[in-house]
């Protein structure tokens, strides 16, 4: 699955502890489960098959066959099992003694003597599971605004009939799905479609069959009064895939960029890795109560809504880059994590890491640039992974342990991933990457396998040993890397040391494989005089040698070129240098990070200083300096909007309270917004005139249809960056602006970065606009979610009393998770008044815990940064 909302939210929420939830039995104490335990199962589960029977009243009965071959005879058969109700168990048609099996602690026992002499038989089990309509946990089978639906991963398919759910035990599956025609016309499963046909008592029914083998978390079935649009996709070989996407009757006039992203990803993945839609159907459903941001259950993807619908009135650029990203990711799952996946959950980065990788250069090739789309990944991972690897819940990317699994589904295990994966590329480069990930198809197709194997597979295809590489998969932390580096005789050392600080449970790091990019540029021209070298860091300290041309007198070194290693760059560089790479360098991603580099040291002077006047602040001149550069070559053409953007707007305050706590700092989050902000003032102040031009000659041309080209989406972008900079004094003028696009803008991207300007100053036309805005959601809601984010992260004074009554309000449902992250993730944004010196943004936090208990499992970054950075009393 995808994390939900993408890059963007790591925030999952279960309604599992509710007030109105009741466990059925008294649940297991909870056990540790350790990497190195891995044993496979005496018993292997070959084919399902499976008749779940829907009736009128919601309840479920499941009727499964599960043919299993025998590699140990004296074991006994173990399946999991929760909150499952036994009708019957038969082995081979004969009805189990109640002597020959147990259930207990969610786990029941065939015992060997039931098999005694069999080496293939088949189990049959007739079970009740939770009523879908209680099923509060959303895992499982359950029933979202009156559609059933499942989700299976990590171990959800016990919840649903007694089975190995386990992902090493992979099997072919049939479903045979039967419910009440006038509720549920459409019945879905996975795979292809077989046959289906009307009942007695108004009933019908479908059959699906998978013709691949999955493990169990990959099951999913889908059954409700839903509306859909469809197409067909020809392979690169000729063949024709049905494709269909669902919604509820009222959304599938939002449906139509979902599947324009579902064909892109299916003719990229083609063209990138030669790999081919195995399925004659794929579907894809989106649900409004999901708790993940999308599935990849095979052949039929369930989406949470907020991933799936989008039009020009309900949906912003971000949300249409999302959705396009998030459709390819669990496309691409397709190979990278059903056709081939994971042993055991220790191995999650295997497939979630892998296929992030995936789905970035895929949004890289497709969207606005590969320049744009990295500077956007490395915001994230800063923004987020890093915090979460300084802090106590710190982890490797492939974990020795775990309680609970669902704890693992973070942006270390995803993001932090993803980044070990593109350091696999930039190593090997693009067609030696290839080269290893067909070898890895070759030998593991249909296999559930580990990280090893995969990168052994890079490893035999390229003829390179990466046995350090492995590090990256055992130590936690973000390794620091320091550079230094001088001009002597023609060659340039440059020296590289590494060290990675000291996590839970690993006070000692080894030195790791970091490949590091370096180009050098001629200080005097700025003309590049090294281009772009992949140096392989492997010691403690290494230096290396760079030859420059004959007559080059001075250079300047661009360390760390693309985000080469997910790793914290340390280098000694003046503020005119760091200027210099920002309007010169020619890797874009470096340019950006100077100015980046430029932004931060300015804004941790005025921090740490006394002053008041941020532009008197040491360096202030010089960033002002580079800024104005930007908006001058943006008002000329000359730069790319979307870099403009990013290049225009300082670094966030996410990756300046954890680049101050990382550096061993006490960090007080509200003085680094304070901070941020008054930086930001004075750089308006010293270009508001030109900021104002720029943003009146980015205004849509008047009748200009909408589109999601990258070419518009990048003229949005700058343009709202530019009203975001205008809006920083909080004056009259700018609610003025504000309030001006808000009333003009043609689509939700120009109407909501105003409406949250204005709610972050607030006044008459800010209520104006609130009302409005509801209004205008009539209902949707997927808008009326950006309402309540936007108000909760509003930085005004009455900000957690206003989300008090936010929480009161008749649209908020605690129940539903999208609503939940919307109203709680935007407030815990909000870092004025989250952080409040008294207490009361903690305390509001808490109340939330205590009406849903497992919201602590699901809130780890948010509550790692806090205990970073909160100061000492």
């Amino acid at each position: 699955p995808r994390l939900s909302g993408g890059a963007a939210s790591a925030l999952a929420f279960s309604t599992e502890a509710t007030c109105e939830a009741e466990a059925t039995a008294t649940p297991p104490a909870p056990v540790e489960k350790f990497r190195k335990d891995y044993t496979p199962p005496g018993h292997w589960t070959k084919d399902v098959s499976m008749t779940v029977s829907l009736a009128a009243d919601g309840v479920a009965r499941v009727v499964t066959e599960l043919t299993f071959e025998t590699a140990d005879a004296g074991a006994d058969l173990v399946l999991d099992g929760e909150d499952l109700k036994i009708n019957g168990l038969m082995v081979d048609g004969t009805p189990l003694s109640e002597d020959m099996y147990n259930y207990a602690d969610e786990v029941l026992t065939i015992k060997a003597a039931a098999l005694a002499g069999k080496d293939k038989f088949v189990l049959t089990t007739d079970v009740t599971p939770t009523k879908p309509e209680e099923n509060t946990q959303l895992s499982g089978l359950y029933r979202s605004s009156g559609v059933f639906c499942t989700q299976c991963e990590a171990e959800g398919f016990r919840r649903i009939t007694f089975a190995q759910d386990r992902p090493d035990v992979m099997s072919r599956f049939t479903l045979r799905l039967e419910a009440e025609k006038s509720d549920c016309p459409v019945l879905l499963g996975n795979g292809n479609y077989v046959e289906g046909g009307d009942l007695d008592g108004g009933r019908h029914y479908a059959v699906w069959e998978d013709p691949w083998v999955k493990p169990s978390y990959l099951f999913a079935l889908v059954a409700g009064d839903l509306g859909s649009i469809s197409d067909t996709y020809t392979t690169t070989s000729g063949r024709t895939v049905s494709l269909g996407i669902y919604s509820e009757h009222a959304n599938v006039d939002q449906l139509d960029h979902a599947m324009i992203s579902l064909k892109k990803a299916m003719k990229w993945d083609e063209d990138a890795f030669g790999l081919e839609c195995d399925l004659d159907t794929y579907n894809v459903v989106a649900v409004n109560d999901f708790n993940m941001g999308a599935m990849e259950n095979k052949g039929l993807n369930i989406f949470n809504t907020a991933l799936t619908l989008a039009k020009p009135s309900t949906a912003t650029d971000l949300d249409y880059e999302r959705i396009e990203g998030v459709i390819g990711h669990e496309y691409f799952h397709n190979w990278t994590g059903n056709r081939v996946t994971c042993r055991d959950w220790f191995q999650l980065t295997l497939k979630e890491g892998l296929t992030v990788f995936r789905d970035q250069a895929f949004s890289a090739e497709v969207g606005s640039s590969e320049a744009v789309k990295r500077i956007e990944d490395v915001k994230a991972v800063r923004g987020r992974q890093f915090a979460e690897d300084a802090g106590p819940l710190a982890h490797p990317i492939r974990p020795e342990s775990y309680i609970a699994m669902d704890n693992f589904y973070t942006v270390t295990v995803y993001e932090k991933g993803a980044e070990v994966i593109r350091m696999y590329q930039v190593l090997l480069g693009k067609e030696g990457f290839r080269k290893g990930m067909d070898l890895y198809f070759e030998r593991h197709d249909g296999q559930a396998v580990t990280c090893d194997d995969f990168r052994a597979a890079m490893a035999d295809a390229n003829g390179k040993d990466l046995e350090q590489f492995e590090r990256w998969y055992l130590q936690a932390g973000t390794p620091v890397v320091e550079a230094s580096g001088k001009l002597e005789g023609g060659v340039y050392k440059l020296t590289l040391k590494q060290s990675t600080p000291a996590t839970p449970k690993q006070p000692e790091k080894l030195p790791l494989l970091i490949p590091v990019e370096v180009g050098l540029l001629d200080a005097e021209s700025g003309a590049e005089v090294v281009a772009t070298q992949v140096l392989e860091l492997t010691e403690a300290e290494q230096t290396f040698e760079l030859s420059v041309p004959a007559g080059t007198e001075a250079v300047v070194p661009s360390v760390l070129r693309g985000f080469s290693a997910p790793v914290r760059l340390q280098i000694d560089q003046t503020d005119d240098e760091l200027a210099f790479l920002a309007a010169k360098d020619t890797d874009s991603f470096n340019r950006w990070e100077a100015g980046q580099r430029l932004g931060a040291r300015v804004v941790t002077k005025f921090l740490e200083g006394a002053g008041e006047d941020a532009a008197a602040t040491e360096g202030f001149a010089v960033l002002s300096g580079a800024f104005g550069e930007i908006v001058d070559l943006a008002l000329g053409g000359d730069l790319d909007n979307s870099l403009a953007a990013f290049a225009l707007a300082l670094p966030s305050s996410a990756t300046l309270i954890d680049d101050l706590a990382a550096s061993g700092k006490l960090v007080d989050p509200v003085a680094v917004v304070d901070a941020r902000g008054a930086v930001k003032k004075a750089l308006v102040a010293a270009h508001r005139e030109k900021i104002a031009e720029l943003y009146a000659q980015l205004a849509p041309p008047a009748g200009e249809a909408f589109d999601v080209s990258a070419a518009s989406i990048s003229r949005r972008r700058l343009r709202n960056a530019c009203l975001d900079l205008l809006c920083a004094p909080k004056d009259e003028a700018a609610v003025d602006l504000a309030y001006a696009q808000f009333a003009g803008a043609t689509c939700m991207t120009e109407k909501l970065t105003a409406f949250a300007l204005l709610a972050g100053i607030g006044g008459e036309k800010a209520e104006a606009a609130k009302n409005t805005f509801y209004v205008d959601a009539n209902d949707d809601a997927l808008v009326v979610n950006k309402w309540f984010s936007v108000l909760a992260s509003a930085d005004v004074d009455d900000a957690l009393v206003r989300v008090e009554a936010l929480k009161a309000h008749p649209d908020f449902n605690m129940k539903n998770p999208n609503r939940m992250r919307s109203l709680v993730g935007g407030f815990i944004a909000n870092t004025p008044h989250f952080h409040k010196e008294d207490g009361s943004g903690y305390a509001f936090l808490g109340s939330i815990i205590q009406v849903t208990l497992s919201l602590t499992l699901n809130l780890n970054l948010t509550l790692t940064r806090i205990l970073t950075v909160k100061p000492e009393s």
